[in-house]
């Protein structure tokens, strides 16, 4: 069940645009996650409600950083077996403290259909004329949205905070020694696996796992380790299963249950790389919120525990934070 008009008007000025919190060391803010790092080796991440797609923010989405947090929780927990991460604990909603890790350069974006909007999604490039992608060869015919004839993995680099990720071949990537072979290898093999368990998960709740991607670093013990998100609606692509086939033959977009609403509800308004991004109405936020919330129910199976209001959320992450590091408050 939704919020009510009233708990949505309270939820959109309770909004975590900002995780600054000064009494903590090493503060680094991406474009969703405000980072800090501590000395003895753990990285505190706290998921902000602040919205990216096209390599800028694009808005503020009422409870999106818990979703994405808790998200990420759940499937950390269903790969462990697979691929160690990161995790340590999780002392509130929002939070993840992990271990620092040396972060390996490349993101491995895993996909089993032909889709996307981004610049370096494969339908554009493929749209555009383009038949061989990042090292792959398309056959003609082929139609957005489909089923690929097998998965993929499209590598890119990873962009300075500003820039644009960048395509990017296996071949490349040994030969110009951003990876070892063996290296690559590895990541190959786990970001396969880990993406299979997710396929397989996702369908018994009646959803397609589109296409994701994944980070990895290297513990201090030289062991690769899967870190950041996994399988959240912003670094992946969710569709439902039920009315898949049925949309495709009539020429729709699937349902889907990710970002990809509000990217195509921004570039159908302007060039989002270009352009000033329109203001994204409330109305269109809560449709937005609401995607989020219902993804996490259907990939968890559990029912996503809105946070109550009675005290700013930066507030209560500090309490939280300074309950578990009373040292820095």
């Amino acid at each position: 069940m939704g919020d009510t008009k009233q708990d949505f008007q309270q939820a959109l000025v309770n909004r975590l645009t900002d995780a600054t919190y000064p009494e903590l060391p090493k503060h680094y803010q991406g474009k969703v996650r405000d980072a800090y790092d501590l000395p003895d080796g753990r990285r505190i991440m706290i998921a902000t409600d602040r919205q990216s797609a096209f390599d800028r923010i694009l808005a503020a989405v009422p409870h999106k950083g818990q979703v994405l947090n808790q998200t990420a929780r759940f499937w950390f927990e269903q790969t462990e077996d697979i691929c160690p991460n990161h995790v340590i604990s999780f002392p509130d909603p929002n939070v993840v403290i992990g271990r620092n890790l040396e972060m390996l350069p490349i993101e491995m974006v895993v996909r089993d259909y032909m889709t996307g909007s981004t610049e370096t999604s494969i339908w554009p490039m493929y749209q555009r004329g383009e038949r061989k992608l990042y090292g792959h060869d398309f056959p003609e015919g082929l139609k957005k949205n489909q089923k690929l004839p097998e998965t993929i993995i499209t590598p890119t680099t990873k962009a300075a905070q500003g820039d644009h990720d960048a395509p990017i071949t296996a071949a490349q990537i040994v030969e110009q020694g951003i990876l070892s072979k063996e290296t690559w290898e590895e990541l190959a093999r786990l970001s396969l696996a880990i993406f299979a368990r997710g396929r397989e998960v996702a369908a018994k709740n009646g959803l397609i796992l589109v296409d994701t991607k994944y980070e990895f670093g290297v513990d201090q013990d030289g062991r690769i380790t899967l870190a950041d998100e996994i399988h959240t609606p912003d670094s992946s692509r969710y569709w439902i299963a039920e009315s898949y086939q049925d949309r495709m033959d009539k020429g729709l977009e699937p349902e889907s249950l990710d970002k990809e609403f509000l990217r195509l509800w921004v570039s159908q308004r302007c060039d989002p790389y270009k352009d000033d991004i329109p203001d994204i109405p409330d109305e269109t936020l809560e449709i937005f919120s609401e995607k989020y919330i219902n993804l996490f129910e259907r990939v968890t199976g559990e029912t996503f525990k809105r946070e109550s209001f009675d005290q700013p959320l930066k507030d209560r992450i500090r309490n939280n934070l300074a309950a578990i590091l009373p040292e820095y408050f």
